[in-house]
């Protein structure tokens, strides 16, 4: 799914008043009749409804709504928040048609004390400021979004939470807090972004019949990873193929104390396809991983509890995963060194690889080309500088990916992948029960596997993250996200390759 900037969500409205043809008028009422819709089929028109407007053409939608329920006798109390200003044209159509319908329940809301005191059991209709918003709420405006957030009743808000930005940060702003979103026609950035959790709750895009065509006339920086992209992406088995066609990787990982991380990546990076897999680790977990898993090749290091050198002969690897349980000893960092100086194909580095880097920031310049980082949000800014917000982070990432000629996995609820070519990736599976120890660990498993197999580092990186989202998921629907733990997420990985071989 294509993520539209607020200037091209505007554009695909004019592309389809001009290309249907269709009047703005009646693309509006065409919207809220899909909301009405909506509001019947989920049981909230035989609840106490209060719909409020702002006077853009966010709250055109909202008088229409007002309309169609009331032409069927439902009882619904309309406030405009009156900013001193004309509304839009379509905004005045709509009042007009609400009050020929003999609507006498509508108020304006001109300064605080006309803000409305309503029952707790009440469900509120948002629809004051739309996806066009570009400057922070404040006065009236700002007190009226904090009492309906602190009211305590059910609020749905009409295409995105009033006072959000759709692509940039509302960080601090004066935002209502949506238990529900009716995203017209397509997800919105901000709804992917972790600094506006509080605000978003459960996303449904209504389809109003925007043309798909414009796609094709606009340039689009961000996109969700959706089903139709995995099936296009992942590569089905040939029948005359052997080990040797799906990779050599080698995973350098582990130090006294966490060989665990080594053995959650090590099975998980078996179990993403890889033909082989050598793990280097320290003497001290030799046993544990020949014990735990047979399946893989063990090398182990001149030193008993952390790596400080790995073989020099790399040319039969296809690809080196580097960081699980690693350590940031300083002889580890200088056999990071080494290693890159070396191994010229691409690498995957997580956990305490990225710590190193951010130990030794001179090694980043060393990355062979296409390699992938998977940093969570600190281990980011230890690698590139503090950011202000999320949306400034998800810039950065990108910047440094073209920079670097790498690939950057942002981890987050909504994973981002920043590529080289100046592309973002939202990830849209996975959930809170795989915020939980080792899951990292299955997801560098996971990648090295599939880059091993010969995709591209963006393809592997699109595919591998959604898996593992994907996986997790499985997982929670039958253990629960409480009960959910690392291990699980490479035992239902088997599961989520079924899925999408169907794709």
């Amino acid at each position: 799914m294509k993520l539209l900037s607020a200037k091209q969500i505007k554009d695909w409205d004019q592309f389809t008043i001009l290309h249907e043809p269709i009047t703005s008028i009646d693309l509006m009422e065409r919207a809220a009749f899909k909301c009405v819709e909506w509001l019947e089929q989920h049981h909230y028109t035989d609840k106490q409804l209060f719909i409020f407007c702002g006077k853009g053409n966010n709250g055109g939608d909202g008088l229409a709504i007002a309309r169609m329920l009331s032409k069927q006798i439902i009882p619904v109390s309309v406030y405009i928040l009156e900013t001193g200003q004309k509304g839009s044209e379509d905004f005045q159509l709509n009042l007009i048609k609400l009050q020929q319908n003999s609507h006498k329940d509508i108020h304006f809301i001109q300064n605080e004390n006309a803000i409305p005191v309503f029952p707790s059991y009440a469900v509120i209709i948002d629809a004051l400021f739309g996806s066009g918003l570009n400057r922070p709420v404040d006065g009236v405006m700002s007190k009226l979004i904090e009492h309906i957030n602190r009211s305590g009743c059910e609020i749905i808000s009409i295409d995105v939470p009033s006072g959000l930005f759709i692509d940039s940060s509302s960080k601090n702003n004066p935002v209502i807090k949506a238990r529900h979103i009716l995203s017209i026609q397509s997800t919105k950035l901000a709804f992917l972004i972790s600094e506006n959790a509080d605000y978003i709750g459960q996303v449904h895009n209504i389809d109003i019949g925007l043309k798909k065509e414009f796609f094709s006339t606009v340039d689009i920086k961000n996109e969700l990873i959706e089903d139709d992209l995995i099936r296009n992406i992942y590569k089905h088995r040939a029948p005359f193929t052997h080990k040797g066609n799906f990779g050599h990787a080698l995973l350098v990982a582990g130090s006294y104390g966490k060989m665990g991380a080594v053995v959650l990546a090590a099975e998980a990076c078996i179990r993403s396809g890889v033909g082989l897999l050598t793990c280097h680790i320290p003497q001290c977990g030799y046993i544990i991983l020949q014990t735990a898993l047979p399946e893989a090749m063990t090398l182990t290091d001149f030193n008993s509890s952390f790596i400080t050198h790995v073989e020099s002969d790399l040319s039969k690897f296809n690809v080196v995963g580097i960081g699980p349980g690693l350590g940031t000893a300083k002889e580890t960092r200088t056999a990071l060194k080494q290693l890159l100086q070396q191994f010229r194909k691409p690498v995957v580095i997580d956990a305490d690889g990225l710590n190193c880097i951010s130990l030794e920031n001179e090694i980043l310049a060393t990355l062979p080309p296409q390699s992938i980082l998977t940093p969570h949000p600190r281990e980011f800014d230890r690698l590139f500088g503090i950011s202000g917000n999320d949306f400034e982070r998800i810039e950065k990432a990108l910047l440094y990916a073209k920079s670097l000629g790498c690939v950057i996995i942002l981890k987050s609820h909504h994973t981002f992948i920043a590529t080289p070519s100046g592309k973002g990736y939202f990830n849209n599976t996975g959930n809170a029960g795989m915020a939980t120890g080792g899951s990292g660990d299955v997801l560098t498993g996971i990648l090295t596997g599939i880059l091993a197999q010969g995709y591209s580092s963006v393809d592997a990186a699109i595919i591998a993250v959604y898996l593992h989202g994907l996986a997790g998921d499985l997982a929670a629907r039958n253990l629960s996200q409480e009960a959910l733990i690392a291990g699980d997420i490479t035992d239902y990985l088997g599961k989520a390759f079924l899925q999408i071989s169907t794709y």
